[in-house]
C-alpha cells in the first residue's frame, strides 16, 4: 500500500485523473464525512479500544470503552465523569482548527450551480466552523455544541456557547458548577445520539435532514449533475457510508470515497486510500 504524498499521487494517478475529471463535470455535490475527516485537524482517532485509550489513558485504567463511556447512563450514575469526557470533547472542537481540505471542499462546492449538502456524523460542529452553511448541513448523531436535559422533561434544545466546564484531568472528574438544564435544573447533556440512547431529543436533527431531502428533490428535479464524495466514513457504524451510498444510487451519481483503510468501492467509482486532507488536497484545487 502507498505511503504518503508523491507515492500516493504515482499510485493513484489514474483515480485521481478519474475524480478529477467527475469534479470538473459537477454541477451539484453531496458530502458525506465520518470521523475521519477531523484526523488531520488533530482530533483523535478513536477506532478501537486502543485508538480511544490513546486519547484518554485514564479510561484504560477505568476499564471503560470509548462504547461504555459515550452511554447517557453516565449522566444519572456520575455525572461529574461524564462531563469530563465530554467537556473536554467539547473544549478540544472549539480550539481546533479544521484542516485545510475543509476550506478547499467548500470553495469547489459553493461555486457549483446546484450547490452542495453536507452530511455528517461527526459532533464536532467543524464544517460550520470552516465556513460551510449551517441550513446546508445535517447531523445525523447531533452535536456537542446544543445542549438538553438529561430527562429529558421538555424536547428543548439549546447553544452550549456560554459552557464551560472544568476538569481535574489525573482523577477524570469534571467540578461543579455542572451544566444543567434551565426548565427543571436538572444535570444537562450533549445533545448527542449516543450509544443505548432513548432520550436523545432528534427534531433538531430531523429538520436538518428534511432540508437535506428538500435540496435532494431539487437535484434530481433539475438534473444538475450531482457527485457523491464520502470521506474518513467507516463500517463501524455505518450511518454515512450507506446514505451516501444510497444517494449515489438513486441519482445515478459518480462516486468517490475517500479512507485510509475502509477504501473499496463498487465497480466503475472511485477509491482513494488516504486521510482526508491528503485526498481533497490531490483533487480539488487550493483554498486560497
Amino acid at each position: 500500500m502507498p505511503q504518503s504524498g508523491t507515492n500516493k499521487m504515482t499510485v493513484y494517478q489514474h483515480q485521481i485523473a478519474e475524480a478529477k475529471e467527475a469534479l470538473a463535470r459537477a454541477e451539484a455535490l453531496f458530502i458525506g464525512a465520518g470521523a475521519g475527516m477531523g484526523v488531520d485537524s488533530g482530533l483523535p482517532d478513536f477506532r478501537g479500544n486502543q485508538g480511544f485509550w490513546n486519547a484518554y489513558p485514564i479510561a484504560r485504567k477505568l476499564g471503560l470503552s470509548f462504547v461504555d463511556l459515550a452511554n447517557p447512563r453516565w449522566f444519572e450514575q456520575d455525572p461529574a465523569l461524564a462531563w469530563a469526557f465530554y467537556g473536554h470533547r467539547l473544549q478540544m472542537y472549539r480550539t481546533t482548527k479544521p484542516h485545510d481540505g475543509f476550506l478547499r471542499l467548500l470553495r469547489f462546492a459553493q461555486n457549483l450551480k446546484g450547490g452542495y449538502f453536507v452530511f455528517t456524523s461527526n459532533v464536532d460542529g467543524h464544517f460550520q466552523k470552516a465556513g460551510f452553511d449551517e441550513q446546508r448541513i445535517a447531523e445525523c448523531h447531533g452535536s456537542i455544541h446544543y445542549l438538553q436535559c438529561i430527562t429529558p422533561c421538555t424536547d428543548a434544545i439549546w447553544p452550549a456557547d456560554d459552557v464551560q466546564v472544568t476538569i481535574d484531568m489525573e482523577q477524570f472528574r469534571a467540578q461543579e458548577p455542572l451544566p444543567t438544564c434551565p426548565y427543571c435544573g436538572k444535570v444537562a447533556r450533549p445533545n448527542i445520539l449516543m450509544f443505548n440512547d432513548w432520550q436523545w431529543i432528534e427534531h433538531r436533527t430531523e429538520e436538518q435532514e428534511r432540508r437535506m431531502n428538500a435540496w435532494l428533490s431539487e437535484i434530481y428535479k433539475n438534473d444538475y449533475r450531482l457527485i457523491v464524495m464520502e470521506i474518513g466514513a467507516g463500517t463501524a457504524v455505518p450511518t454515512v457510508r450507506r446514505t451516501c451510498e444510497k444517494v449515489a444510487w438513486d441519482a445515478e451519481a459518480r462516486f468517490i470515497r475517500i479512507n485510509p483503510r475502509e477504501y473499496t468501492v463498487p465497480s466503475g467509482q472511485i477509491g482513494l486510500a488516504c486521510t482526508a486532507k491528503e485526498g481533497l488536497e490531490m483533487i480539488l484545487p487550493p483554498s486560497v
